[in-house]
């Protein structure tokens, strides 16, 4: 016969009422903070598009091995073959032939508005922010139509501009405070009561840590496509894939991992992994023999090391703003380039620290590759240390564009006539790559009066299409984008060619 089972009969513990238990909740973290505002903003720009983008950000990516020269290459070679890896060169050549004959090289006008969906998030943000600014029961009539602010040293800040330069502008939060808001008579304090409670109040912008608060609607204002300056876009017809370069990937739906790179006879590493994206931006910059060029955001030293694979270049520039980065550098091409003191360092290859918006070198490169810091879309949902969403980066996050724009229209001006640049980001935000190309060619007209021509590259991707997913091209301007799809997951990786006019 069973026993049975004695039972303590304990007190239920309510806190705050009967609400919730007593119980620790999830703390929310800096990927919290992510997911949350891609599924805003994302969610509103790809629409039912961006569930399938979602799910592919949050699994594990997917690399391409890159082999090196300066190792056993065809040993190398025949093993990643034999693991079941494919030459990307043969399936360049393969779609090459299919595509022969058909009429992929038209340049079809977008019908696609990206500023207006982005003007509706703008305006959808602001909103909330107002709302949350005045307290219930507050009258349309009684808000500001625009929130405006202040940095500690009271400057007034501006804008950036809408699409319509011809705007008015609106009243600020003060002006209206001051016009539109009614008195109510029944608040006033009588001075036999007291006043001292009158001198415990503290502006909203003195509170600690809104000295320089920035409204996060006037980021997607940095996105604007009116043209005031010469703007001419033509399709790239011409690729020439290098014929010096081993790249391997898995075939589509195939998510087999790379084995581990090895030490060679020559005492350098056999192969280098990387994201798959990260090779087009090099492959489209189309580096030819004798070419300097320079990687004004280098670190961690991938595409440096593919454009010297290539054995094109005649000398290359790596810069990067931190010590740490630049070290970084200069561990991976000491593992991979052989006799690196005696016949790279200070030589083929020269690394610089300094920030990319003060290189100085204008008009002495043929090619300049600009891979900006961003928002780094994967990273910022796979690891919370270093996420740029964390809450003390706020002001950070929502300054990106300035940042690239400034960075991408000094390295403009670091090209040669004729010279090609490839400006390229990790993230699917429409301000940080459209956006950043079109304030930065106008920045560079406007103060310098060079002009730049686009290069459409859509007709080429057609030869990666086997590999990697792409963005449709009426979402796009300036560039093309790879997104995160699950059966080929890599990226995401936007990039936009551009030339220095003659």
């Amino acid at each position: 016969m069973l026993k049975s089972r004695n039972f303590w009969c304990t007190q239920r513990r309510w806190k705050s009422g009967k609400t919730r238990w007593s119980i620790q909740q999830r703390k929310r973290t800096n990927i919290d903070r992510a997911l949350e505002n891609f599924d805003d903003f994302y969610g509103s720009v790809f629409g039912l598009r961006w569930k399938n983008m979602r799910v592919a950000l949050l699994t594990e990516h997917k690399y391409i091995a890159m082999v090196n020269n300066f190792g056993d290459t065809e040993k190398t070679c025949s093993q990643l073959e034999m693991d079941g890896a494919i030459n990307i060169k043969s399936l360049v050549q393969l779609a090459k032939e299919r595509l022969e004959g058909e009429s992929l090289l038209e340049n079809n006008p977008s019908s696609y508005k990206m500023e207006d969906k982005l003007e509706i998030i703008a305006r959808r943000q602001e909103e909330r922010e107002i709302r949350s600014l005045y307290p219930e029961g507050t009258t349309e009539q009684e808000m500001p139509q625009h929130l405006e602010y202040k940095t500690s040293d009271n400057t007034e800040l501006k804008r950036p501009p809408t699409s319509d330069l011809n705007e008015t502008p609106k009243s600020s939060m003060g002006y209206a405070l001051e016009t539109d808001v009614c008195l109510d008579e029944r608040r006033i304090i009588d001075p036999e009561i007291g006043t001292g409670g009158l001198y415990e109040f503290v502006p909203a912008t003195k509170i600690k840590g809104m000295e320089d608060w920035i409204p996060e609607s006037d980021y997607y204002r940095y996105y604007q496509t009116t043209t005031d300056f010469p703007l001419k876009i033509e399709p790239e017809l011409n690729f020439s894939y290098p014929e010096n370069l081993a790249l391997y990937t898995y075939e589509m739906g195939n998510c087999s991992e790379f084995r581990a790179p090895r030490k060679c006879l020559t005492g350098v590493l056999s192969h280098y992994l990387m994201d798959g994206a990260s090779i087009l931006p090099p492959l489209f910059l189309d580096i030819r023999p004798g070419d300097r060029v320079v990687d004004a955001c280098a670190a961690p030293g991938g595409k440096s090391l593919l454009m010297l694979q290539t054995l094109y270049p005649s000398q290359i520039v790596c810069n990067d703003l931190m010590e740490s980065r630049v070290t970084r550098i200069r561990k991976v091409m000491k593992e991979y380039l052989f006799d690196y003191h005696e016949r790279w360092e200070g030589r083929r290859l020269l690394l610089n620290q300094c920030d990319a918006r003060k290189l100085d070198e204008y008009g002495t490169f043929d090619k300049v590759l600009v891979d900006v810091p961003c928002t780094t879309d994967r990273h910022s949902l796979m690891e919370n240390d270093n996420n740029i969403f964390k809450p003390t980066r706020i002001k950070e996050r929502l300054r990106i564009p300035e940042l690239q724009a400034a960075i991408l229209a000094n390295c403009l001006r670091l090209l040669k006539p004729g010279g090609n640049l490839i400006y390229s980001t990790c993230s699917l935000s429409p301000i940080q790559n459209d956006g950043v190309v079109h304030m930065a060619m106008q920045k560079v007209f406007n103060d310098f009066g060079l002009t730049f021509t686009i290069k459409d590259l859509s007709s080429l991707i057609h030869l990666f299409s086997d590999i990697y997913r792409f963005e449709r091209p009426k979402g796009l301007k300036y560039g093309q984008m790879v997104i995160p799809y699950l059966p080929a997951n890599f990226g995401p990786m936007y990039f936009s060619k551009i030339t220095r006019d003659e």
